[in-house]
């Protein structure tokens, strides 16, 4: 709120333009009380709690720039005046120039530190710094998605097994998407929706009937449900004649096959912390991934969808 009048009116005397600028402040006017504010500094442009008062109706019009350069007046002429620093603060924060506005909130409470106000300020901007590196980290992370080259020896492997270019080029594109898929979620929410995604035949399967998506958030709940979920999704593999089938889970869903717990060979060796798998199914070729790659042998997620075969060249 803007600051009271002090010893610019005497009691029954005419009202003077700070006082009037107050009134229309206090009434949620802020254009008429900002240019009073401005014939008040013309009359007295010395006069910091002026320019304090002009910077919060500014504020309040989100005329940021004016506001701030008010405020930076205020500092400079009462430099140990707490208000030009907290009035500083605020444009910064509505600018969501965050750090800055920390900065200018911390200078205001070493001239008050029993401002309340002032410490709710530099609590609430703390968090929003923080939530800003974390959003920046998410971001900078989503945009570096490279999967292509973390795959980057699965490319010589899928050209033994399948002779023809556009075949493996196919696969490979399909689970490079569907990976970068996942991490994305993961980055952005600590979270993927365990599904199972086809690749299908372009020109055999009927896309009317078969989605390329089938939703599996059900299927490790219990050994039967497992074995359910598999039947599934081999017969759905074979009847949508599709060319690949990637599965995206996220480990905290998964109550059975929990393949972490294995002994002797099966014995789990990358740390226990949550993430999600990625198992590929082609008829040629099984990978798993936590998204480093795994022994699918020791700790397959789904038995194989595909019936085994060697593709034709």
């Amino acid at each position: 709120m803007a600051e009271a009048a002090t010893g610019n009116s005497r009691r029954g005397a005419e009202p003077s333009l700070k006082d009037k600028g107050n009134e229309f402040f206090k009434a949620g006017n802020y254009l008429k009380a900002a240019a009073l504010y401005t014939q008040a500094i013309k009359l007295d442009p010395s006069n910091h709690a002026l320019y304090s008062n002009r910077a919060a109706a500014f504020l309040h019009l989100v005329k940021l720039n004016k506001a701030l350069a008010d405020a930076e007046m205020t500092i400079t002429l009462s430099p140990q005046w707490e208000k030009g620093y907290f009035r500083k603060g605020c444009v910064l924060e509505a600018m969501e120039k965050y750090d800055d506005a920390l900065s200018a909130f911390q200078v205001a409470l070493q001239y008050n530190p029993q401002s309340a106000e002032v410490s709710r300020k530099i609590k609430r901007i703390s968090q929003l710094v923080k939530d800003k590196k974390r959003s920046q980290e998410v971001e900078k992370k989503r945009s570096n998605i490279d999967m292509t080259k973390h795959l980057d020896k699965l490319k010589s492997e899928l050209s033994e097994k399948y002779g023809s270019e556009e075949c493996w080029k196919d696969i490979f594109s399909f689970l490079v998407e569907t990976m970068e898929a996942a991490v994305r979620s993961w980055h952005e929410t600590s979270n993927v929706d365990a599904k199972v995604f086809y690749l299908l035949d372009k020109e055999k399967t009927d896309t009317e009937k078969y989605a390329p998506i089938v939703n599996i958030d059900k299927a490790f709940e219990s050994p039967h449900m497992h074995s359910n979920c598999f039947q599934f999704l081999r017969k759905y593999a074979e009847d949508s004649v599709s060319r690949a089938a990637c599965l995206v889970t996220p480990k905290s869903l998964i109550s059975y096959p929990q393949v972490w717990k294995g002994q002797g060979s099966r014995k789990w060796k990358h740390g226990q912390h949550d993430g999600f798998f990625v198992q590929l199914e082609t008829p040629s070729l099984r990978k798993l991934w936590d998204p480093e790659v795994l022994d699918i042998g020791a700790h397959e997620l789904l038995p194989r969808i595909f019936i085994e075969k060697l593709p034709s060249t």
